[in-house]
């Protein structure tokens, strides 16, 4: 993780699971983070105790979802800490869960507003500069969902299967600049969301273990390493963390 030592990052949906692990790892690794959320009591605590640590962190309460909210954010975050090196997109909702003959269509267009367009207006922000400097990483969270139907997923599936097409089309007309643009699917992780999951008790997922779903420090890892030399390989992929090639490549597994 040295090699990203120096770097600046904006994270989103940072205020908990694997946002704020991956602000709090990249902060370990010596990365300048700003952390957004809409929830700014949650993330302030978190960019104190990284401060505390010795890490250099800034808060920005942010909706991914308001495009102008978000070109602020970066903007502020670059005037504090220099040009943006990494961009998490990691804001992300799963509800509404049901069938989607039933679902609220407010509720519904609201997932495609976060996952989808907080995905868009995020990489719409970053991607002129890193361009024009010619370097850059850009690191997409993705899901099986993206190419999976799961009953009672019809929001969350869509939105994934959107973002990951966001993936691709942004590293085909950046790679050439220099900039690379990565989905990462982690699997099911140990957040508040699989509790969310569980609790609808729709389609197989609701019904894992808990003891299967891995910490959220790990996908946070995983986008650490891909932030480095090692991200190269996969610009324009969806990198999976339920293949054991990547977890031993990671680190997470021997």
């Amino acid at each position: 993780m040295s090699a990203i030592a120096g770097q600046t990052a904006f994270v989103t949906g940072a205020s908990r699971g694997i946002g704020e692990a991956t602000a709090r790892v990249l902060a370990g690794a010596g990365v300048a983070v700003t952390l957004a959320a809409r929830s700014g009591n949650d993330i302030e605590r978190i960019a104190d105790e990284i401060r505390d640590g010795g890490g250099r962190a800034l808060a920005i309460a942010c909706d991914v979802a308001d495009r102008l909210a978000v070109e602020a954010a970066i903007a502020e975050a670059e005037a504090a800490h220099g040009p943006l090196d990494i961009l998490v997109n990691n804001a992300g909702m799963i509800e509404p869960i049901g069938p989607l003959a039933s679902t609220d269509p407010d509720d519904w267009a609201q997932t495609i507003d976060v996952n989808v367009k907080g995905v868009y207006f995020g990489l719409r922000a970053v991607l002129p500069g890193m361009m024009e400097r010619g370097r850059g990483t850009i690191i997409n969270i993705s899901s099986g969902a993206a190419s999976n139907a799961l009953e009672g997923w019809s929001a969350y599936c869509t939105s994934k299967a959107a973002a990951a097409m966001l993936t691709r089309a942004a590293d085909l007309e950046a790679r050439a600049q220099g900039v690379r643009v990565i989905g990462l699917s982690p699997g099911t992780v140990a957040t508040d969301m699989q509790r969310v999951i569980k609790a609808s008790g729709i389609n197989r997922v609701s019904e894992l273990d808990w003891s299967v779903h891995i910490p959220a420090d790990w996908p946070a890892r995983a986008i650490a390493w891909l932030a480095g030399p090692d991200g190269d390989a996969f610009a324009g992929q969806e990198v999976s963390l339920r293949d054991e090639t990547i977890r031993r490549r990671v680190g997470l597994i021997e």
